[in-house]
C-alpha cells in the first residue's frame, strides 16, 4: 500500500491531538456535575421567581427596535442567566464559575 495512505491520517491526528489545552471549559464542569435544577423554557418570569427568589440582577432590556426583534429581558442568579421574551423562558445559560474558565461572556450591561 501507499506509504502516503498511512501518513495523511497520522497528521490529522496530530493535528488533533495538538489542540488540546489546559482551559477549563464551562461545558465539561456542565457534563461533570449532576444537572441542576434551572428554570424551563416556558416558565413565567413569576414561576421563576417563585421557585427561585428574586435574581440577584435585572440587566436591561435588549431587542425591541423593530416589530420583529422582541424586547429580552435577562435576570442574572448565582449559577445561571435566565432570558426571557414576553415574559417567558426562551433560554437559561450556565454563568462562568470563575476567571479562568472559558465559557459564555459576560452579560452586555
Amino acid at each position: 500500500m501507499n506509504r502516503r495512505a498511512y501518513v495523511l491520517p497520522f497528521i490529522a491526528l496530530l493535528a488533533v491531538a495538538g489542540s488540546a489545552s489546559a482551559d477549563t471549559l464551562l461545558i465539561d464542569r456542565a457534563a461533570e456535575k449532576p444537572a441542576q435544577a434551572v428554570p424551563l423554557r416556558g416558565q413565567t418570569a413569576a414561576e421563576v421567581e417563585a421557585r427561585f427568589g428574586a435574581p440577584q440582577q435585572r440587566l436591561d432590556p435588549r431587542g425591541g427596535q423593530k416589530r420583529q426583534w422582541p424586547v429580552i429581558n435577562r435576570w442574572v442568579y448565582p449559577a445561571f442567566t435566565v432570558y426571557f421574551e414576553k415574559n417567558r423562558v426562551i433560554d437559561v445559560v450556565a454563568n462562568q464559575a470563575g476567571p479562568q474558565e472559558i465559557g459564555p461572556k459576560p452579560p452586555i450591561r
